[in-house]
């Protein structure tokens, strides 16, 4: 009887499912992995471009000067962080008008579009065509960068959300591995092939848009904002694998009853909520560590770095592919060891990792006129970096945005992080070719710093959410959010109180 009893509590620990698995490699394939392509879609053939920039410009109005040309391709790399803002902030109306499935579909059948004015720019003579479409590219990244990691987090079994958590980044790293592969001079990335290129990116989109309907929308958004139980628990037994969902539905009835007592959230109110003041703050300052720490300067401008580390101008496309590939394979080593080391762990070390890159890659860069072997010092400096990143401060943040929010206010959570997210990375974008050229070898000690800071801030603010139900996550804050959690039985309220004061205290201010 007790070994029957010990199978069950075991059996209900979820398990990964076929369902399971392929709702998550679809929507990671479909959306994710766009991300990660148009991210390093222009950096090989980015001369084969810029020269049909100038020829397009020359026919039309005469002489072009070199500053224009740096500006127009400066616009062209930063529209598309420019349109993942402007993503991201739509995210919250959409994921609770059409949920989180319905979102990425909606979201598909706009990718498409800008895809095949890419694809169609040369012929039309048109550089134009593709700043905007990179702009509408954009738009639709920082729609999935979002609702990507949303949806997978609400249909994940807890005990292995950070494994499913990670797909998404996975996707990411497989994509920029895809773009490099493409962009090698002998495939794409050449003065015929740079339009296929940039026009490749609609197929992952129309591969998702017909596949994603035949999979469960997230029980969570049916149950908690749709009060459809029926469909919920019909949606959850297909992604357990098994008929006694009971545990998990009461699990979401809990939830949905403490967002009852507290109301809704939009993102407006968001900032108001004292209960949720440290899960705000830990939510911008990794999403601004994140791309902060240097990551897309050197997506953005890695064929740069490494000339500048003295590697030989045909060999740069080579190390850029290894790069990818390493970024690859450090991000699968993620997926099997979050659930193991945990989320903290993984950010701690991660962070730690990019620091001590950034100074050494700095030392290297001064000093690499001296020595031979130092531009090769630079090279695993940076691919040492890539492997700290892809461990912890790329996939890691998303994850936790996911457990540290409950239902309602996951949705505005998720725009204030893609907003912070996709600024920080155009700032980015848009300031370190002046860095590089003002600081040149000191300008990642600036990196190396707000590795440190956002390491710093992780240490003494962020729990380990490991196997927690969001509930339980919610329980980590309260005491630093000087609130108290109270769950008075199974299935009753959750009433917020700090001290002997009334629950309206908490809607205080934030600050």
């Amino acid at each position: 009887m007790k070994e029957e009893m010990n199978m069950e509590k075991h059996e209900r620990k979820g398990r990964v499912t076929l369902i399971l698995v392929a709702a998550s490699l679809i929507a990671g394939f479909g959306s994710s992995f766009q991300y990660g392509y148009n991210v390093a879609v222009i950096n090989s053939p980015a001369p084969e471009m810029k020269l049909f920039y100038t020829q397009i410009y020359e026919n039309r109005y005469g002489p072009m000067s070199e500053s224009l040309l740096t500006l127009l391709w400066s616009v062209t790399v930063s529209m598309y962080p420019l349109g993942g803002f402007f993503g991201s902030l739509m995210v919250g109306p959409l994921v609770n008008k059409f949920g989180r499935k319905g979102t990425l579909l909606f979201n598909n059948i706009f990718s498409i579009v800008p895809a095949i004015m890419m694809g169609v720019s040369e012929v039309a003579g048109s550089f134009e065509i593709i700043i905007v479409s990179r702009f509408l590219v954009g738009i639709c990244a920082g729609l999935s960068s979002n609702v990507v990691p949303m949806y997978l987090g609400e249909i994940a079994p807890k005990n292995y959300r950070g494994a499913i958590g990670i797909v998404p980044q996975l996707f990411i790293t497989v994509g920029i591995l895809v773009a490099q592969v493409f962009g090698i001079r002998n495939i794409l990335g050449n003065k015929e092939g740079w339009p296929i290129m940039l026009g490749l990116t609609g197929i992952p989109a129309a591969i998702e848009l017909l596949l994603l309907p035949f999979f469960p929308e997230s029980p969570r958004y049916m149950l908690i904002q749709k009060g459809d139980e029926k469909t919920a628990r019909k949606d959850l037994q297909r992604l357990r694998g098994w008929e006694d969902v009971d545990e998990e539905l009461s699990e979401m009835h809990v939830e949905d009853q403490s967002e009852r007592a507290e109301g809704r959230l939009s993102l407006l109110n968001l900032f108001t909520f004292r209960s949720l003041r440290w899960q705000l703050l830990s939510v911008i300052f990794m999403n601004m560590g994140q791309q902060l720490s240097g990551v897309n300067a050197i997506y953005y401008y890695a064929d740069s770095i490494y000339s500048s580390a003295g590697v030989k101008e045909e060999h740069v496309q080579y190390v850029t592919v290894g790069t990818g590939a390493v970024n690859v394979f450090m991000t699968i080593a993620a997926v099997f060891i979050v659930e193991k080391s945990g989320r903290r762990l993984l950010l701690l070390i991660g962070f730690g990792i990019c620091c001590a890159a950034c100074v050494l890659l700095t030392i290297a860069l001064y000093f690499q006129d001296t020595m031979d072997w130092i531009p090769y010092l630079s090279i695993v400096c940076v691919i040492v970096y890539v492997i700290g990143h892809a461990i912890g401060p790329s996939p890691i943040p998303n994850v936790i945005t996911t457990e540290m929010f409950r239902q309602s206010s996951r949705p505005p959570a998720f725009m204030v992080g893609g907003s912070v997210h996709w600024l920080s990375n155009f700032t980015v974008g848009l300031v370190f070719p002046f860095l590089e050229k003002g600081l040149g070898a000191y300008s990642f000690i600036i990196f190396a710093c707000i590795c440190l800071a956002t390491l710093i801030y992780i240490w003494i603010v962020i729990p380990e959410t490991k196997n927690k139900t969001f509930l339980e996550t919610s329980q980590l804050f309260a005491k630093r959010n000087k609130m108290g959690i109270v769950l008075e039985g199974e299935d009753s309220e959750i009433k917020e109180t700090k001290g002997e004061s009334s629950g309206q205290e908490m809607k205080s201010s934030f600050f």
